[in-house]
């Protein structure tokens, strides 16, 4: 095989090589765009726990003042 052969060979495994790391650069990419996605949705589920969590408290508040007036009648 003659130098401009191996050239040639080298180069077309180079493409073939960069073409597999385009795509797969890609799909990491989306798959990063997923995550994100997925981690914002998970966010807002949390805010909306700890919102709920505050609700109760003060309900909880609101019954504990009640019983107390209750008692010290």
């Amino acid at each position: 095989m003659d130098i401009l052969a191996k050239l040639n060979e080298k180069i077309e495994e180079l493409i073939k090589n960069h073409e597999e790391l385009k795509k797969e650069n890609e799909e990491l990419k989306l798959e990063l765009e997923n995550t994100k996605n997925k981690l914002e949705e998970k966010e807002l589920e949390l805010m909306e726990c700890k919102e709920n969590m505050a609700l109760k408290e003060l309900e909880l508040e609101e019954v504990l003042a009640k019983i107390e007036a209750i008692l010290g009648k």
